[in-house]
């Protein structure tokens, strides 16, 4: 707790002197409030990769077993990011859409079962469950405005023959974050199993798959994570895992891994038999070290700060009549997405205006986006603010 609070004064003091993060140099012609969708590194991320190929240019693989015990350290800080029972329930996957796909094809469905969703959903949480149309299964969407609450809108949809819940723990496009402990307590009361695209949660906001229940989470490294494209995290629980078939196969998921005339061979008891073949070695290094800065700092001192900014925002863009905020100012539950548009200028316009004059950001949800992480100071956020004044 001393830890934490230490750790949020120093951060504030970076803040109000606007200076820069140590971990983020970033170049001072841009302000970067693009973290919802692809992430700077970390200058110990960059540092890791550099180190991993240069040892491999000058020893190959002589040293594959540190390689391998940082696979392990790194399923145990997605443990960690998870709240985990077991480093056991994590795979190392390609992405989220991979991860989605490997539960779609991997449960048995029957003509008539479907599966409930919003109509909010980034095209990897809704594509997989559209293609198992031709298996009679329906893909329900709620809109998430449509009841009391968007956690009700999608308990509305649900009936005798719902399999599978499905949701983004925070919407990409508008910033709204679900009750995921209220959805996990519905889904284990009426046997239903329950799938969170937490891409657009974890390493910004804290995130416990025991407290809400849940059967399958996915994400992206390369976004709150401060990783790269090309790895993320999927985890199961064992009784979940045991659900579903698998639906690719190779060397790597054998539960004796490295016994090659491994003949007949079994399914790896763990979370890594959804890994076919052979890990993305640079990446683990990379993202390792990413993950090493959020739990270094704490993620509740991650969210605290996240959502400081976040709020920040909403509010000087409350304050600017020239704007409209679009992102929900006073859900119960808040996240580091911030959306908003432009009273005369259109959001194209106003969206490359920015990007033209170095404030990275996003064109999402009938508006221009930003999502700052917290290493972002105030005075990034005034500056880009006062870009907008001028336009």
């Amino acid at each position: 707790m001393i830890g934490g609070l230490l750790r949020e004064t120093a951060l504030r003091l970076f803040d109000k002197n606007m200076i820069k993060h140590p971990e983020f140099p970033l170049t001072d012609e841009l302000i970067y409030l693009n973290h919802a969708a692809v992430a700077p590194w970390p200058k110990r991320t960059s540092a890791a990769v550099i180190k991993f190929a240069e040892q491999n240019t000058r020893y190959g693989s002589h040293f594959y077993l540190d390689w391998l015990n940082k696979e392990a350290e790194l399923r145990t800080q997605l443990q960690a990011l998870l709240n985990a029972p077991s480093s056991d329930d994590i795979a190392l996957v390609k992405n989220t859409s991979e991860a989605l796909s490997f539960v779609a094809y991997g449960l048995k469905w029957q003509s008539g079962d479907n599966i409930v969703s919003s109509n909010e959903e980034f095209p990897s949480n809704r594509l997989p469950w559209e293609s198992l149309a031709n298996q009679g299964v329906e893909f329900r969407q709620a809109d998430l405005h449509s009841a009391d609450s968007p956690e009700d809108a999608l308990i509305a949809l649900v009936d005798s023959n719902t399999r599978l819940l499905t949701i983004s723990s925070i919407q990409f496009a508008s910033g709204l974050r679900m009750d995921l402990e209220k959805l996990g307590v519905f889904c284990k009361q009426h046997d239903i199993l329950f799938c969170i695209d937490a891409i657009q949660s974890l390493g910004a906001v804290q995130f416990d798959v025991q407290a809400y229940q849940a059967d399958f989470v996915m994400a992206d490294g390369h976004k709150w994570m401060f990783g790269h494209e090309g790895l993320g995290v999927f985890y199961t629980t064992p009784e979940a895992r045991n659900k579903l078939r698998l639906t690719q196969f190779g060397w790597h998921m054998m539960k004796d891994i490295h016994n090659y005339e491994n003949q007949p061979w079994e399914v790896h008891p763990t979370a890594r038999r959804f890994e076919c073949g052979s890990p993305n070695t640079l990446g683990i290094h990379a993202l390792s070290a990413s993950l090493s800065l959020l739990l270094e700092t704490g993620m509740d001192v991650v969210e605290s700060q996240v959502l400081e900014k976040a709020d920040y925002l909403k509010s000087e863009i409350d304050k600017n009549e020239q704007l409209i905020l679009l992102s929900p100012h006073h859900a119960p539950l808040k996240s580091g997405i911030v959306v908003f548009k432009h009273r005369t200028v259109a959001n194209e316009v106003l969206y490359k205006y920015l990007q033209d004059n170095g404030v990275v950001c996003a064109l999402r949800g009938g508006g221009v986006r930003f999502s700052p992480h917290f290493y972002n100071t105030t005075g990034e956020m005034d500056k880009a603010l006062g870009l907008i004044a001028r336009i």
